[in-house]
């Protein structure tokens, strides 16, 4: 039975291989949502695919930088926090300095960014554990975002600002064709460029790496930097959503994203990674949760469920590496 199940998921895996996409995470999409149409017929509604879509967005724009981080064998504890910081940071351009619109979008980006440099000059040069390092960020940059804020949302962006949050060209929310314009060009720079087959490389044999040639140190500050700017669009993205700069946003953002990650075939442990698997994951947790919603489940539920798929999703991909040894 066990064969005749692996047979058909070889095939599709094969045939998605170019995509980078592994079959078992589509097909659990594919189950999730016929079991919520049965559940609650208001889930195949258009409005609503755009509710999974919107709330997909922010953290399918994180969870990006969470995977070209996690395919070097590296983590990031610090994505929400600096969504937060990003959103606050950029907020406050407009609000309390009194900058044109461009600046919000700068001072939102240039926060990320400079979160994640910081974060990788002290992983690569330093040498102090990735796992510290983002864990010690993570309350850097919340702190940071409740000192520029004075711990309030910063309220009144610009409307080119609350163009990229809340516009809908040919009926569909700007966020989303963020989302997909982001993850596009990752999946090129990942799949298809020396950055990409580097990065793999390193989560692969980091010893290898440096054999062959590669700065693993450059590398590092440059993934974290990376990490860091696509923190930062997610910061901006939320704050043109919810017109504020919002010092809380972000919360356990970063849980999400790495499960994405995760869910999407990205290796905990570095050296294989995909962002269209990626975004498949990404897609999971917004049906997941929007399923839970419309089911009235309880959001302290809603967290247990989060993490009890976090902790599932590593297991059966440790399984299922333990199967290609064998």
């Amino acid at each position: 039975m066990t064969a005749v199940i692996r047979a058909p998921l070889g095939a599709l895996n094969r045939a998605l291989g170019r995509a980078h996409v592994r079959a078992e995470s589509l097909l659990v999409l594919v189950a999730l949502v016929v079991v919520l149409s049965i559940l609650s017929p208001v889930f195949l509604s258009l409005s609503n695919f755009f509710n999974i879509l919107l709330a997909t967005a922010t953290v399918g724009i994180l969870a990006i930088g969470a995977t070209f981080v996690i395919c070097a064998a590296g983590i990031d504890l610090s994505l929400g926090s600096v969504l937060g910081l990003s959103s606050v940071t950029g907020a406050a351009m407009s609000a309390y300095l009194g900058l044109p619109w461009p600046f919000v979008i700068l001072g939102a980006l240039a926060a990320g960014a400079a979160a994640g440099f910081v974060n990788g000059l002290t992983v690569a040069v330093a040498r102090v554990p990735a796992f510290i390092v983002t864990l010690g960020m993570m309350g850097i940059a919340r702190g940071l975002a409740l000192i520029i804020s004075g711990g309030q949302g910063i309220y009144g962006m610009p409307p080119e600002i609350l163009f990229l949050g809340q516009a809908r060209p040919f009926g569909v929310p700007t966020p989303i064709f963020i989302l997909i314009g982001t993850a596009l060009i990752a999946h090129w720079v990942l799949a298809h460029t020396r950055f990409g087959h580097h990065t793999l490389a390193l989560g692969d044999n980091e010893a290898a790496a440096r054999a062959t040639g590669i700065d693993v140190r450059r590398l590092r500050l440059m993934l974290y930097t990376l990490s860091g700017l696509m923190a930062g669009l997610a910061g901006l993205v939320f704050t043109a959503r919810v017109n504020t700069g919002d010092p809380t946003a972000g919360l356990t953002y970063e849980l999400l994203a790495i499960t994405a990650a995760i869910i999407g075939g990205t290796n905990l442990f570095g050296g294989r990674g995909s962002i269209l698997g990626t975004m498949v994951g990404a897609l999971i947790m917004g049906v997941v949760q929007n399923g839970l919603n419309l089911l009235a489940v309880q959001a302290y539920w809603q967290q247990m469920a989060i993490g009890t798929v976090l902790v599932a999703a590593v297991w059966l991909d440790q399984i299922r590496q333990r199967g290609r040894v064998l």
